[in-house]
């Protein structure tokens, strides 16, 4: 079985796909970071991400800088929301994603383009969102843990102006598969979303 988790930053999916693989016994791929690993790279070899070829350049990078602290920061986060939109990029990390899902056994993927294009073929395909308002606010309190001094307004700007990067690009914008569930986070409890996300998930394995 493959399950595809997709939705916008800061809606949970990722808590979630990290929840069902735990419940299921399944590997989980946060198909996320490998973009923030293409921007990190970019980063630190002084690259510049709005240059696809440049970005493209960063797509060999190793497996273990995907365990880096670092790639969870906002700047690369901010960088990886840009280095994604490439074409080539997306193209260049395709297979490294598809490779994951298909392996035996099945597997959790999060993204943005999951249930369209990495495994349009998943036997479950959520999209997990939430309002931009809440989300910029469990955002600017992940910020705030990390020590980082910003506004919620700011914060919000960003959000919005993410949502409008990833589903507006060309190749592989977001949006939700027509097959997909929609699972709304924006008032529930991060236990009663990921019961609410099982829940889901043996009502479409049993479908």
């Amino acid at each position: 079985m493959i399950i595809a988790v997709d939705g916008p930053a800061a809606s949970g999916k990722g808590t979630i796909a990290r929840a069902l693989a735990r419940h299921y016994g399944m590997p989980h791929l946060d198909t996320g970071l490998l973009y923030r690993a293409v921007a990190a790279t970019v980063l630190r070899e002084a690259l510049d991400p709005a240059i696809e070829a440049d970005a493209v350049a960063a797509c060999s990078f190793e497996d273990s800088l995907l365990d880096d602290a670092w790639l969870r920061t906002d700047e690369v986060g901010k960088t990886a929301s840009v280095v994604s939109a490439h074409p080539l990029v997306r193209a260049a990390l395709l297979q490294r994603q598809r490779k994951f899902a298909q392996q035996a056994g099945g597997a959790v993927l999060d993204g943005r383009d999951i249930g369209t294009v990495i495994a349009p073929d998943a036997q479950v395909k959520l999209f997990v969102k939430a309002t931009p308002t809440i989300r910029a606010q469990r955002r600017h309190l992940e910020l705030r843990k990390q020590g980082a001094n910003v506004s919620l307004d700011k914060v919000l700007t960003d959000i919005r102006a993410r949502d409008e990067r990833d589903s507006q690009r060309l190749s592989a914008p977001m949006r939700q598969a027509e097959d997909a569930v929609v699972l709304d986070t924006s008032f529930l409890s991060i236990d009663a979303a990921i019961q609410r996300a099982i829940a889901l998930v043996e009502e479409r394995a049993k479908g």
